[in-house]
C-alpha cells in the first residue's frame, strides 16, 4: 500500500518525544509520503525544515490558519511568501475561514484568506484550504480568485452535499479525514463521500486531531498519527463500495499530480 497523508501536524508538541517512532510506524503502515501542515509562521518554518531534512518522505505547506488570522501582517505575509517559493513547500495554507469559533475576527479572516490567495497566484502553487461554518463567504472569495490559482484541496471536508458540489464545480480536490470514521458526527459524510469523483479524492489524518473512532483495538490515548490513515481508507472503501487498493492508488496519484510530488 502506497498511501500519502496530505495533512499532518507533526510539528505539534505531542510528537516531540517520539517523532522518529511516529515516522517509522507510518512507513510500516504503508505511507510513502506525508505533507506537513503549516498553520502559522512557527509551524510553517518547522514543517519546511523537516521537509528539507527528509525530502523523500516529507513535503510541507506554509500559511496562517483562520484561527490566527488576526496576527497575519505584512511581516508575516512576507515570511509565508518566502517559504512558498521553496520547492519543498508544495501548497499555500492552511488558509480559509472558520466562523465556528471565530478565534480571529471575521474581517481579519477574510483579509488573511485573500492575501494567501494572492500568494498562491504569485507562486503558482495549489491551496490547502480550511472551511468551517463559513461556506458562502468562503466560496465567494475562492470564486473570485479561482482563475489565478493552480487548484487546491478543501482539507478535512465535513460539510453538505451542496457544498461538496460547489467545490467540485471549482475543480477543487476534497480531503477526507477520520471524521468519516465517527459514527456520531460523520454520518452525513459517510453518505456523500461516494459523490467525490475518484480523481478528486484525497486522504489525510490531520494528526494529532481526529483520531478515527473505528480503530480496533482502540488506542490508549487520543493522539492521532499518520499510521492510522489506513482506518480512513477502510471507511472510505466501505462507504463507496470500492476496493481499498484502488482508492489507495488513485488518491496517491491525485496527491502526486496536485502537489507536484
Amino acid at each position: 500500500m502506497n498511501l500519502i497523508d496530505i495533512g499532518a501536524n507533526l510539528t505539534h508538541k505531542s510528537f516531540e518525544h517520539d517523532f522518529q517512532q511516529v515516522v517509522d510506524d507510518a512507513r510500516s503502515a504503508g505511507l510513502k509520503h506525508i505533507i506537513l501542515t503549516g498553520t502559522d509562521r512557527e509551524t510553517s518554518e518547522a514543517a519546511s525544515r523537516f521537509a528539507g531534512e527528509t525530502p523523500d518522505f516529507f513535503s510541507s505547506t506554509a500559511g496562517f490558519h483562520p484561527h490566527v488570522a488576526r496576527s497575519f501582517n505584512a511581516e508575516q505575509r512576507a515570511a509565508v511568501a518566502a517559504l512558498c517559493e521553496l520547492e519543498r513547500v508544495v501548497a499555500v495554507g492552511e488558509t480559509g475561514l472558520d466562523f465556528n469559533r471565530n478565534y480571529s475576527p471575521r474581517q481579519d479572516q477574510l483579509d488573511c484568506f485573500e492575501q494567501h490567495l494572492e500568494i498562491a497566484a504569485a507562486v503558482g502553487k495549489p491551496l490547502f484550504l480550511h472551511q468551517r461554518d463559513a461556506h458562502e463567504d468562503f466560496l465567494a472569495v475562492l470564486k473570485g480568485h479561482r482563475g489565478g490559482v493552480a487548484g487546491g484541496v478543501v482539507h478535512c471536508f465535513t460539510d453538505t452535499l451542496a457544498a461538496l458540489r460547489d467545490y467540485l464545480d471549482l475543480d477543487m480536490h476534497i480531503g477526507i479525514t477520520g471524521w468519516i470514521c465517527d459514527e456520531r458526527r460523520g454520518v452525513e459524510l459517510q453518505s456523500i463521500v461516494r459523490y467525490i469523483p475518484p480523481d478528486r479524492l484525497m486522504l489525510e489524518t490531520d494528526s494529532p486531531y481526529l483520531l478515527p473512532r473505528n480503530l480496533r483495538p482502540k488506542p490508549a490515548g487520543r493522539r492521532n498519527e499518520p499510521k492510522y490513515l489506513t482506518a480512513v481508507l477502510d471507511k472510505v472503501a466501505e462507504c463507496t463500495g470500492r476496493e481499498r487498493s484502488e482508492i489507495a492508488e488513485q488518491t496517491t496519484e491525485n496527491a502526486v499530480r496536485l502537489f507536484g510530488l
